[in-house]
């Protein structure tokens, strides 16, 4: 079993600044733990996390991949979450390498079909437009949570880069909201890009109803 990783180096300023892990971290966390054999037989060579905050998630997954030539990228909008996240790696001993910036749009023509393993936890709480514009123009940390109109704005603008992202094996994780309409999202990803998707793990946490969905360019079990 991969242990969580260490993260007793974040001080309560951090976790002011920071998004502090939470059920739909370790839910995400469960899910990864649940295809760790296979995402060994991979054999990735590039992992980004958009979104990484703590940096809980990249370095879980640097666990799992344990001594590797893998490469750890991470994105947040949040400059203090870019510097948790390169303290966590350092923390748990995994490189990880983070930049702050909005999802992941300096790496669209570097990365192009190059991405292993993509992973997101959106902003996905449902709020009003501007709330959630609001959230993503202070790149505090309201832009973790304030999704905007169905929890959905910001999750759909990385959408539309996924399949760019994705190398000829890759997987994408996103953690969703039950009220985001997840048929919809993998309905979508289907048609419009031809990325087949399954819903790896689900659990209600308190009032809400999480979902870790995989999506892949073919069919894995």
């Amino acid at each position: 079993m991969t242990p969580t990783p260490d993260l007793s180096h974040l001080t309560r300023h951090d976790l002011e600044q920071v998004y502090d892990p939470a059920e739909d971290t370790f839910l995400l966390l469960d899910a990864l733990e649940q295809e760790a054999e296979a995402l060994r037989n991979e054999r990735p060579l590039i992992c980004l996390e958009v979104g990484s905050g703590s940096g809980c998630v990249s370095a879980f997954i640097g666990k799992i991949f344990g001594q590797s030539s893998s490469l750890y990228l991470c994105t947040d909008i949040n400059k203090h979450a870019t510097s948790c996240t390169l303290a966590t790696g350092k923390q748990n001993k995994i490189p990880l390498d983070p930049v702050t910036c909005s999802l992941a749009r300096p790496f669209l023509s570097r990365l192009h079909h190059a991405v292993d393993v993509l992973l997101f936890n959106p902003p996905y709480v449902p709020t009003d437009t501007d709330e959630a514009s609001s959230a993503q123009s202070s790149a505090g940390i309201a832009g973790s949570w304030a999704g905007g109109t169905d929890g959905m704005e910001v999750t759909n603008r990385l959408l539309q880069d996924v399949e760019c992202l994705l190398s000829p094996r890759g997987r994408f994780y996103l953690i969703a909201l039950k009220q985001n309409d997840v048929p919809s999202i993998r309905s979508r990803m289907l048609e419009d890009f031809g990325l087949t998707s399954q819903v790896v793990i689900e659990r209600r946490a308190g009032r809400e109803f999480l979902l870790i969905v995989r999506f892949a360019r073919t069919t894995l079990n």
